[in-house]
């Protein structure tokens, strides 16, 4: 247990932003269509094969676009107005969704033309994924992030509680086609409103980030922060082996005398019940326990629903299993978003929560298709069994990698950089451009300062910089060189706009060991081996940069 503060923000406090509470009522008619289209799909697999592979991976088509696709959506999202990606991925499941409805009205529906559709229509909920997610931070301010991360939850798994049984009943009465129609009308009421959205976003200042840097600039800031790291490899073992209840319920349902699509849609409504009951508890379960005493619950609580639904041939069993199961789900999940969201600015913080769900749902993938075969070849009961004992590990490996606490850091941009004046015609694409800082650290200091650069060694690497060194002259040794490159001068501009306000609060420290007239002189090169008459040429009239 561990002192957090007494006043915590209300669970409900988003709902007093108008734009959060708007789009929270579209998209519980989204995950309501949603929902039944998944029953529908999962249901008419049964249907269309015995092949207990084949019925887990509707599972997998549903989460494999997310792995392969959320790190390309989370660089547009950072590099492009999320508003109309949003837009995009939801025509996007539309269309699919619409499409498959008709070939299932002509009973042209295969198992492979099924996952097909199901992968595209999960393809459109990849590309959505990230933006959304980072749109929080744009609906609400910081001190309301948990709370809107948890709503998020609470309106998938309200829906999840009903819309399962509604879509059990949907097929029973008319048909699996019947439940891809009911998801395809369900994305108008948000289309509509993220149509009417007219989002606070900054203006942008410089060039647009090329794609591919965008991509490694993610990629190299998730790599550089322990914290992200740490929870992405929890998530991906919780996605593994959580994923089995998800992708081998029809086959529960299916055990059953009285199985059948509703009894497969009551399961999915207890483990959606769970979800609610976990994600409203969840505010007073963080304020009172740490992160990782709450991330060890979550992953033995659903270890035991795995443990009952592979050693019980009890409904009501399997039913109450469902409970802790959808609790333990909404703890985790929603604990770990939250984590990203709060360790990560704003410029990248699309492309680590695509990370961060490229772990989860490549997870998921992986475990829909491996505890399938286990299925298939030694049982429905042992590949649960399986299961468990893998999410048990969950818990134990926090010994190791405990999840990390949100912490006070502000990651707001400094925003105090101003481009120096050139005397060089620049380009943006101009370089490679190497900056050297020259300090003068007297040898009592050197301890000091040496732990303080390699701090900042660590921030100029994530923030783009490349063969950072610190130098020290060997003839006058109190004078040291911090030097680093980026690609281009305007690689140079973004790295400097990267800094946020925690970043900027490391620098009193390392200005005062300086005992040099005035502040470190900064020196901004660009390398040249050979060039022509035509470039970098002087502009006259520019003053000197101090």
């Amino acid at each position: 247990m561990t002192d957090k503060a007494n006043s915590q923000p209300s669970a409900f406090s988003p709902f007093r932003h108008r734009d959060f509470r708007v789009l929270w009522a579209a998209t519980l008619a989204s995950n309501f269509g949603g929902l039944v289209q998944a029953v529908g799909a999962a249901w008419l697999m049964t249907q269309l094969t015995e092949s207990a592979t084949l019925i887990a991976l509707v599972q997998a088509s549903n989460t494999l676009p997310i792995m392969l696709l959320a790190l390309i959506s989370g660089a547009l999202a950072d590099m492009f107005d999320r508003k109309l990606l949003l837009l995009v991925a939801q025509g996007l499941m539309l269309l699919s969704s619409l499409v498959l409805a008709i070939v299932a009205w002509q009973d042209a529906l295969t198992p492979w033309v099924l996952l097909g559709f199901t992968f595209l229509i999960g393809s459109g909920q990849a590309l959505y994924n990230p933006p959304w997610q980072a749109s929080m931070g744009d609906l609400v301010p910081r001190e309301d992030l948990p709370a809107a991360v948890t709503l998020n939850s609470v309106g998938f798994n309200l829906m999840r509680s009903i819309g399962p049984a509604a879509g059990g009943l949907i097929v029973a009465s008319l048909g699996a086609a019947a439940a891809f129609t009911v998801n395809a009308v369900s994305y108008i009421p948000l289309l509509g409103t993220l149509a009417r959205w007219k989002p606070n976003t900054a203006p942008r200042t410089m060039s647009r980030e090329p794609f591919f840097s965008a991509v490694g600039a993610g990629l190299r800031y998730v790599a550089l922060s322990p914290n992200l790291l740490r929870v992405i490899l929890r998530a991906a073992l919780f996605g593994f082996s959580g994923v089995a209840v998800l992708a081998l319920l029809p086959l529960v349902a299916k055990s059953h005398p009285e199985g059948g699509s509703l009894l497969f849609g009551g399961l999915l409504g207890c483990f959606g019940v769970g979800a609610i009951v976990g994600a409203i508890m969840n505010p007073r379960i963080r304020a009172r326990y740490n992160n990782e005493i709450v991330t060890r619950c979550a992953f033995l609580g659903f270890a035991l629903a795995l443990a009952i639904l592979g050693q019980t041939g009890s409904v009501w069993l399997h039913a109450l299993a469902m409970l802790p199961a959808g609790a333990s789900w909404v703890l985790a999940l929603s604990l770990f978003n939250v984590t990203v969201q709060l360790s990560t600015p704003r410029w990248v913080v699309a492309r680590a929560l695509a990370l961060y769900q490229t772990a989860t749902f490549g997870g998921m993938a992986a475990g829909s298709w491996i505890w399938g075969a286990i299925a298939g070849t030694e049982g429905l009961g042992i590949s649960l069994t399986a299961a468990g004992i893998m999410m048990s590990t969950g818990a134990l490996i926090g010994l190791w990698f405990r999840a990390p606490e949100f912490g006070k850091a502000n990651f707001d941009p400094v925003n105090r950089f101003q481009e120096p004046a050139l005397r060089l015609d620049l380009r943006g694409r101009s370089g490679p451009i190497m900056i050297m800082i020259d300090y003068k650290i007297a040898q009592t200091d050197v301890p000091e300062f040496l732990r303080l650069m390699q701090e900042r060694r660590n921030i100029r690497r994530r923030d783009g910089a490349r063969n950072w060194a610190l130098l020290r002259d060997l003839e006058h040794p109190e004078f040291w060189t911090e030097s680093y490159h980026l690609a281009t001068w305007d690689e140079y501009i973004r790295h400097n706009l990267r800094r946020t306000k925690t970043d900027a609060e490391k620098m009193p420290a390392l200005r005062a060991l300086h005992r040099g007239e005035g502040e470190p002189v900064v020196h901004r090169m660009i390398e040249r081996h050979s060039v022509s008459l035509e470039d970098d040429a002087p502009l006259i009239g520019k003053l000197e940069v101090p």
